[in-house]
């Protein structure tokens, strides 16, 4: 069988700004009221940390939906109808994670989903970046629900969006699994849930998809898969392996 090679993406080791300073909380939860969002989700993101990363891969978008053909085809699994260059979206973490072992099998290579950490390193590089072009929101640089599109587009659709290593799509078009259980951070505020036993899966997502708000676009935002039903909410995952 012939497997799609990846375009990766080596990231640098080094230090991640990760998330967001306690007193600056209260201040993105304003900037963002419009969406709805309580300070308590904010307050997921605290307290600012900085903390090395070694260095690994990261694909530089997401799995497609032509991609996951190839596996569907040699698993059973169902093929979403979207174009072969859409993010495959609807993949639940247990899913995301067998392709991950199937195509590293192929590749010769330990493939996997990327942490909570290593997503946001790749996507914040090595600054405290509001978003991964930059600190200011710009209608236009990611699939989003402001777009007005409604559904996905074809991987790398926003080059002018992508983060400081040149990776794509880390915004919007499909929310993206990482390998990391939900938990507080070290230090977190005492309002922070130790557990999110209303979600679907544990797991932690990021970047957002094409029906989410702006606020999930945020490099520091932490959130989850909360609906089973994984499609109507955008949910798919990019591939991480180690850097050499």
């Amino acid at each position: 069988m012939r497997v799609q090679q990846v375009d990766w993406v080596r990231i640098p080791a080094g230090l991640l700004r990760r998330g967001t300073p306690v007193d600056e909380v209260a201040v993105v939860a304003r900037r963002y009221a419009h969406t709805g969002v309580p300070m308590q989700w904010y307050m997921k993101e605290a307290p600012r940390a900085e903390i090395h990363i070694p260095a690994f891969r990261i694909a530089r978008t997401p799995v497609t939906v032509g991609q996951w053909a190839l596996f569907a085809a040699a698993t059973g699994r169902p093929v979403p109808q979207r174009p072969a260059d859409h993010p495959v979206i609807g993949v639940a973490r247990e899913a995301a994670t067998a392709y991950c072992r199937w195509l590293g099998q192929w590749l010769g290579l330990a493939v996997r989903l990327p942490t909570e950490d290593e997503w946001e390193r790749a996507a914040r590089g090595d600054d405290g970046r509001e978003f991964p072009w930059g600190e200011e929101y710009r209608t236009g640089l990611a699939n989003l629900v402001d777009l007005g599109i409604g559904t996905t587009t074809p991987v790398g659709s926003f080059p002018e969006g992508a983060s400081p290593f040149g990776v794509l799509d880390m915004a919007g078009n499909a929310d993206e699994w990482t390998s990391t259980p939900y938990a507080p951070y070290p230090g977190a505020p005492a309002e922070v849930p130790s557990s999110e036993d209303w979600a679907f899966d544990r797991h932690i997502t990021r970047g957002g998809a094409f029906c989410h708000d702006r606020d999930l676009a945020r490099c520091a935002r932490r959130h989850g898969a909360y609906e089973p039903d994984l499609e109507a909410i955008g949910v798919g995952f990019r591939l991480a392996a180690p850097a050499d």
